[in-house]
Protein backbone atom coordinates (compact mmCIF):
# COMPACT_ATOMS: atom_id res chain seq x y z
CA UNK A 1 0.00 0.00 0.00
CA UNK A 2 0.90 3.66 -0.37
CA UNK A 3 -1.03 6.35 1.50
CA UNK A 4 -3.44 3.63 2.64
CA UNK A 5 -4.43 2.64 -0.92
CA UNK A 6 -4.50 -0.70 -2.72
CA UNK A 7 -2.21 -1.13 -5.74
CA UNK A 8 -3.83 -2.23 -9.01
CA UNK A 9 -1.52 -2.90 -11.96
CA UNK A 10 -2.83 -2.72 -15.53
CA UNK A 11 -1.00 -4.27 -18.47
CA UNK A 12 -1.89 -5.57 -21.90
CA UNK A 13 -0.71 -8.85 -23.35
CA UNK A 14 -1.38 -11.19 -26.27
CA UNK A 15 -2.95 -14.62 -25.76
CA UNK A 16 -3.34 -15.89 -29.33
CA UNK A 17 -1.55 -15.40 -32.63
CA UNK A 18 -2.00 -17.28 -35.89
CA UNK A 19 -1.87 -16.79 -39.65
CA UNK A 20 -4.67 -19.31 -40.16
CA UNK A 21 -6.94 -19.62 -37.13
CA UNK A 22 -9.09 -16.54 -36.59
CA UNK A 23 -12.57 -15.25 -35.72
CA UNK A 24 -14.59 -12.06 -35.86
CA UNK A 25 -13.01 -10.80 -32.62
CA UNK A 26 -9.40 -11.07 -33.81
CA UNK A 27 -7.11 -8.13 -34.37
CA UNK A 28 -5.61 -8.19 -37.87
CA UNK A 29 -2.05 -7.11 -38.61
CA UNK A 30 -0.93 -6.95 -42.23
CA UNK A 31 2.66 -7.44 -43.34
CA UNK A 32 2.56 -7.08 -47.10
CA UNK A 33 -0.22 -9.38 -48.17
CA UNK A 34 0.12 -11.70 -45.19
CA UNK A 35 -2.33 -11.28 -42.33
CA UNK A 36 -1.65 -12.22 -38.71
CA UNK A 37 -4.65 -12.73 -36.44
CA UNK A 38 -4.35 -12.20 -32.70
CA UNK A 39 -6.22 -11.78 -29.43
CA UNK A 40 -5.11 -9.30 -26.79
CA UNK A 41 -6.38 -8.57 -23.31
CA UNK A 42 -5.87 -5.90 -20.68
CA UNK A 43 -5.13 -7.63 -17.38
CA UNK A 44 -5.78 -6.00 -14.01
CA UNK A 45 -4.11 -7.41 -10.91
CA UNK A 46 -4.02 -6.45 -7.27
CA UNK A 47 -0.38 -6.38 -6.17
CA UNK A 48 1.46 -5.64 -2.93
CA UNK A 49 5.13 -5.15 -1.98
CA UNK A 50 6.65 -8.19 -0.34
CA UNK A 51 3.85 -10.55 -1.39
CA UNK A 52 4.58 -12.93 -4.25
CA UNK A 53 0.99 -13.68 -5.19
CA UNK A 54 -1.11 -11.35 -7.33
CA UNK A 55 -4.92 -11.26 -7.30
CA UNK A 56 -6.51 -11.21 -10.74
CA UNK A 57 -9.34 -8.74 -11.22
CA UNK A 58 -11.80 -8.72 -14.11
CA UNK A 59 -9.94 -8.26 -17.42
CA UNK A 60 -10.93 -6.13 -20.39
CA UNK A 61 -10.63 -7.87 -23.77
CA UNK A 62 -9.19 -5.87 -26.64
CA UNK A 63 -11.70 -6.66 -29.37
CA UNK A 64 -13.51 -4.82 -32.19
CA UNK A 65 -16.00 -2.33 -30.73
CA UNK A 66 -19.42 -1.62 -32.22
CA UNK A 67 -19.52 1.73 -34.00
CA UNK A 68 -15.73 2.07 -34.25
CA UNK A 69 -13.86 1.86 -37.53
CA UNK A 70 -10.39 1.73 -35.92
CA UNK A 71 -9.10 -1.44 -34.34
CA UNK A 72 -9.38 -1.63 -30.58
CA UNK A 73 -6.27 -0.88 -28.55
CA UNK A 74 -4.85 -1.10 -25.04
CA UNK A 75 -5.49 2.58 -24.34
CA UNK A 76 -9.18 2.27 -25.19
CA UNK A 77 -9.37 -0.89 -23.06
CA UNK A 78 -7.97 0.99 -20.05
CA UNK A 79 -10.65 3.65 -20.48
CA UNK A 80 -13.39 1.00 -20.57
CA UNK A 81 -11.94 -0.83 -17.55
CA UNK A 82 -11.84 2.34 -15.47
CA UNK A 83 -15.34 3.39 -16.49
CA UNK A 84 -16.74 -0.04 -15.59
CA UNK A 85 -14.84 -0.87 -12.42
CA UNK A 86 -13.63 2.29 -10.66
CA UNK A 87 -16.97 2.54 -8.84
CA UNK A 88 -16.33 -0.82 -7.16
CA UNK A 89 -13.68 0.82 -4.99
CA UNK A 90 -14.13 3.52 -2.38
CA UNK A 91 -13.03 6.97 -3.61
CA UNK A 92 -9.25 7.43 -3.52
CA UNK A 93 -8.70 3.92 -2.09
CA UNK A 94 -6.78 2.60 -5.13
CA UNK A 95 -3.52 3.55 -6.82
CA UNK A 96 -3.24 2.52 -10.48
CA UNK A 97 0.16 1.36 -11.77
CA UNK A 98 0.98 1.25 -15.50
CA UNK A 99 3.99 1.47 -17.78
CA UNK A 100 5.20 4.57 -19.62
CA UNK A 101 2.83 3.95 -22.56
CA UNK A 102 -0.10 5.24 -20.50
CA UNK A 103 1.62 8.09 -18.69
CA UNK A 104 -0.05 10.96 -20.54
CA UNK A 105 -2.65 13.59 -19.75
CA UNK A 106 -5.89 11.95 -20.97
CA UNK A 107 -5.25 8.81 -18.92
CA UNK A 108 -4.15 10.74 -15.82
CA UNK A 109 -7.28 12.88 -16.05
CA UNK A 110 -9.39 9.74 -16.46
CA UNK A 111 -7.97 8.33 -13.23
CA UNK A 112 -8.53 11.59 -11.33
CA UNK A 113 -12.12 11.92 -12.61
CA UNK A 114 -12.84 8.46 -11.18
CA UNK A 115 -11.20 9.15 -7.79
CA UNK A 116 -8.18 6.96 -8.50
CA UNK A 117 -4.59 7.73 -7.57
CA UNK A 118 -1.80 6.81 -10.00
CA UNK A 119 1.92 6.05 -10.08
CA UNK A 120 2.98 5.73 -13.73
CA UNK A 121 6.40 5.01 -15.21
CA UNK A 122 7.66 8.30 -16.69
CA UNK A 123 10.59 8.19 -19.15
CA UNK A 124 12.47 11.22 -20.51
CA UNK A 125 12.07 10.24 -24.18
CA UNK A 126 8.28 10.39 -24.00
CA UNK A 127 7.90 13.30 -21.57
CA UNK A 128 10.08 16.07 -22.95
CA UNK A 129 8.05 18.90 -21.41
CA UNK A 130 8.20 17.47 -17.90
CA UNK A 131 11.93 16.79 -18.09
CA UNK A 132 12.66 20.26 -19.54
CA UNK A 133 10.98 21.77 -16.47
CA UNK A 134 12.93 19.37 -14.29
CA UNK A 135 16.20 20.48 -15.89
CA UNK A 136 15.36 24.10 -15.02
CA UNK A 137 14.67 23.12 -11.41
CA UNK A 138 18.00 21.30 -11.22
CA UNK A 139 19.72 24.67 -11.67
CA UNK A 140 18.08 26.02 -8.51
CA UNK A 141 19.66 24.82 -5.28
CA UNK A 142 17.20 22.90 -3.11
CA UNK A 143 14.41 22.93 -5.68
CA UNK A 144 14.56 19.15 -6.07
CA UNK A 145 14.13 16.98 -3.00
CA UNK A 146 16.80 14.33 -2.39
CA UNK A 147 17.29 11.48 0.04
CA UNK A 148 19.79 8.61 0.26
CA UNK A 149 19.39 5.38 2.22
CA UNK A 150 21.92 2.59 2.69
CA UNK A 151 20.50 -0.95 2.46
CA UNK A 152 21.98 -4.44 2.84
CA UNK A 153 20.75 -6.85 0.13
CA UNK A 154 22.19 -10.01 1.70
CA UNK A 155 25.47 -9.81 -0.23
CA UNK A 156 26.59 -6.19 -0.19
CA UNK A 157 25.44 -2.72 0.70
CA UNK A 158 23.43 -0.65 -1.75
CA UNK A 159 22.76 3.07 -1.78
CA UNK A 160 19.18 3.96 -2.69
CA UNK A 161 19.07 7.57 -3.90
CA UNK A 162 15.67 9.27 -4.26
CA UNK A 163 14.83 12.55 -5.99
CA UNK A 164 11.46 14.24 -6.32
CA UNK A 165 9.75 17.42 -7.50
CA UNK A 166 6.18 18.70 -7.41
CA UNK A 167 3.82 20.37 -9.89
CA UNK A 168 5.52 19.59 -13.21
CA UNK A 169 3.46 19.80 -16.46
CA UNK A 170 2.91 16.48 -18.17
CA UNK A 171 2.46 18.22 -21.53
CA UNK A 172 2.84 21.64 -23.12
CA UNK A 173 0.14 24.28 -23.02
CA UNK A 174 -1.78 26.22 -20.42
CA UNK A 175 -4.02 23.23 -19.81
CA UNK A 176 -1.11 20.91 -19.09
CA UNK A 177 -1.88 18.74 -16.05
CA UNK A 178 0.53 19.23 -13.16
CA UNK A 179 1.87 16.01 -11.67
CA UNK A 180 4.46 15.12 -9.08
CA UNK A 181 7.63 13.34 -10.17
CA UNK A 182 9.99 11.03 -8.34
CA UNK A 183 13.02 8.91 -9.18
CA UNK A 184 14.93 6.04 -7.61
CA UNK A 185 18.49 5.05 -8.49
CA UNK A 186 20.16 2.10 -6.74
CA UNK A 187 23.98 1.90 -6.64
CA UNK A 188 26.40 -0.74 -5.42
CA UNK A 189 27.85 1.08 -2.40
CA UNK A 190 31.35 -0.35 -2.87
CA UNK A 191 31.79 -0.15 -6.66
CA UNK A 192 29.43 2.71 -7.49
CA UNK A 193 27.81 0.61 -10.23
CA UNK A 194 24.22 1.59 -11.00
CA UNK A 195 21.98 -1.41 -10.32
CA UNK A 196 18.53 0.06 -10.96
CA UNK A 197 16.89 3.25 -12.15
CA UNK A 198 13.30 4.30 -12.78
CA UNK A 199 11.10 7.38 -12.49
CA UNK A 200 7.38 7.90 -12.03
CA UNK A 201 4.66 10.53 -12.35
CA UNK A 202 2.04 10.53 -9.61
CA UNK A 203 -0.76 12.51 -8.03
CA UNK A 204 0.32 11.40 -4.55
CA UNK A 205 2.06 14.03 -2.47
CA UNK A 206 5.80 13.42 -2.55
CA UNK A 207 8.19 14.34 0.21
CA UNK A 208 10.81 12.92 2.51
CA UNK A 209 8.23 10.95 4.49
CA UNK A 210 6.39 9.46 1.48
CA UNK A 211 9.04 9.04 -1.22
CA UNK A 212 10.16 5.53 -0.19
CA UNK A 213 6.60 4.16 -0.15
CA UNK A 214 5.83 5.72 -3.55
CA UNK A 215 8.97 4.25 -5.12
CA UNK A 216 8.26 0.80 -3.64
CA UNK A 217 4.72 0.98 -5.03
CA UNK A 218 6.00 2.08 -8.45
CA UNK A 219 8.37 -0.90 -8.57
CA UNK A 220 5.50 -3.21 -7.64
CA UNK A 221 4.09 -2.73 -11.15
CA UNK A 222 6.55 -5.39 -12.32
CA UNK A 223 4.64 -8.02 -10.36
CA UNK A 224 1.90 -8.10 -13.00
CA UNK A 225 4.57 -9.16 -15.50
CA UNK A 226 6.71 -11.40 -13.29
CA UNK A 227 4.17 -13.03 -10.96
CA UNK A 228 1.21 -12.60 -13.32
CA UNK A 229 1.82 -12.76 -17.07
CA UNK A 230 5.07 -14.74 -16.84
CA UNK A 231 3.50 -17.38 -14.58
CA UNK A 232 0.44 -17.64 -16.83
CA UNK A 233 2.52 -18.08 -19.97
CA UNK A 234 5.47 -20.14 -18.77
CA UNK A 235 4.56 -22.04 -15.59
CA UNK A 236 1.81 -24.47 -16.44
CA UNK A 237 -1.24 -22.39 -17.36
CA UNK A 238 -0.35 -22.29 -21.09
CA UNK A 239 -1.89 -18.82 -21.38
CA UNK A 240 -1.07 -18.47 -25.09
CA UNK A 241 -2.33 -21.94 -26.04
CA UNK A 242 -5.36 -22.10 -28.35
CA UNK A 243 -7.71 -24.15 -26.16
CA UNK A 244 -10.49 -23.49 -28.66
CA UNK A 245 -11.02 -20.52 -30.91
CA UNK A 246 -14.62 -20.69 -32.07
CA UNK A 247 -16.24 -18.20 -34.41
CA UNK A 248 -16.78 -15.31 -32.05
CA UNK A 249 -16.27 -15.43 -28.25
CA UNK A 250 -15.01 -18.91 -27.35
CA UNK A 251 -11.32 -17.95 -27.07
CA UNK A 252 -12.08 -15.16 -24.61
CA UNK A 253 -14.52 -17.29 -22.61
CA UNK A 254 -11.92 -20.05 -22.18
CA UNK A 255 -9.29 -17.48 -21.20
CA UNK A 256 -11.71 -16.18 -18.55
CA UNK A 257 -11.93 -19.69 -17.08
CA UNK A 258 -8.13 -19.88 -17.00
CA UNK A 259 -7.91 -16.55 -15.17
CA UNK A 260 -10.52 -17.76 -12.66
CA UNK A 261 -8.37 -20.84 -12.00
CA UNK A 262 -5.31 -18.62 -11.50
CA UNK A 263 -7.33 -16.44 -9.12
CA UNK A 264 -8.45 -19.47 -7.11
CA UNK A 265 -4.88 -20.78 -6.84
CA UNK A 266 -3.63 -17.36 -5.72
CA UNK A 267 -6.28 -17.12 -2.99
CA UNK A 268 -5.46 -20.67 -1.86
CA UNK A 269 -1.76 -19.80 -1.75
CA UNK A 270 -2.54 -16.85 0.53
CA UNK A 271 -5.11 -18.46 2.81
CA UNK A 272 -5.08 -22.29 2.79
CA UNK A 273 -2.40 -24.02 4.88
CA UNK A 274 -3.01 -27.41 3.24
CA UNK A 275 -2.65 -25.94 -0.25
CA UNK A 276 0.54 -24.17 0.83
CA UNK A 277 1.97 -27.40 2.25
CA UNK A 278 1.13 -29.42 -0.88
CA UNK A 279 2.64 -26.81 -3.19
CA UNK A 280 5.80 -26.63 -1.11
CA UNK A 281 6.11 -30.42 -1.02
CA UNK A 282 5.67 -30.86 -4.79
CA UNK A 283 7.95 -27.98 -5.74
CA UNK A 284 7.46 -26.68 -9.26
CA UNK A 285 3.97 -25.52 -10.20
CA UNK A 286 4.02 -27.83 -13.24
CA UNK A 287 4.47 -30.86 -11.00
CA UNK A 288 1.46 -29.74 -8.98
CA UNK A 289 -0.64 -29.48 -12.16
CA UNK A 290 0.55 -32.90 -13.36
CA UNK A 291 -0.58 -34.39 -10.04
CA UNK A 292 -4.00 -32.74 -10.37
CA UNK A 293 -4.46 -34.11 -13.90
CA UNK A 294 -3.46 -37.62 -12.88
CA UNK A 295 -5.65 -37.76 -9.79
CA UNK A 296 -8.78 -36.32 -11.44
CA UNK A 297 -8.39 -38.65 -14.40
CA UNK A 298 -8.72 -41.77 -12.27
CA UNK A 299 -10.61 -40.68 -9.17
CA UNK A 300 -13.72 -38.65 -8.40
CA UNK A 301 -13.63 -35.91 -5.76
CA UNK A 302 -16.79 -34.18 -4.60
CA UNK A 303 -15.09 -30.81 -4.26
CA UNK A 304 -11.73 -29.02 -4.24
CA UNK A 305 -11.33 -29.39 -0.46
CA UNK A 306 -11.59 -33.17 -0.69
CA UNK A 307 -8.98 -33.25 -3.45
CA UNK A 308 -6.43 -31.04 -1.69
CA UNK A 309 -7.01 -32.92 1.59
CA UNK A 310 -6.34 -36.24 -0.16
CA UNK A 311 -3.05 -34.87 -1.56
CA UNK A 312 -2.14 -33.44 1.84
CA UNK A 313 -2.70 -36.77 3.59
CA UNK A 314 -1.03 -38.96 0.95
CA UNK A 315 2.05 -36.73 1.00
CA UNK A 316 2.12 -37.30 4.79
CA UNK A 317 2.15 -33.60 5.58
CA UNK A 318 -0.14 -33.74 8.62
CA UNK A 319 2.71 -33.46 11.08
CA UNK A 320 4.61 -30.92 8.93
Amino acid sequence: QVAGTYLVSLDGTQHHSSRKVHCEQCRVTMRGERATYSHQVLLAMLTAPGIKEVITLEPEFITPQDGHDKQDCEQAAIKRWVNQHAGVFSPWSVTILTDDLHCHQPTCQLFIEHDLHFILTCKPDSHSTLYEELALLEQVEGAIGQKSVQRWNGRHYERWHYRWAEALPIRRGEDGLLVNWCELTVFNEASGERMFHNAWATNHEVGEDSIEDIAVAGRTRWKIENEGINVLKNHGYNFAHNYGHGKQNLANVLLSFLLLAFLMHSIQALSCERYQAVRQSLGARRKFFESLRTLTRFFYYSDWYQLITFMYQELELESG
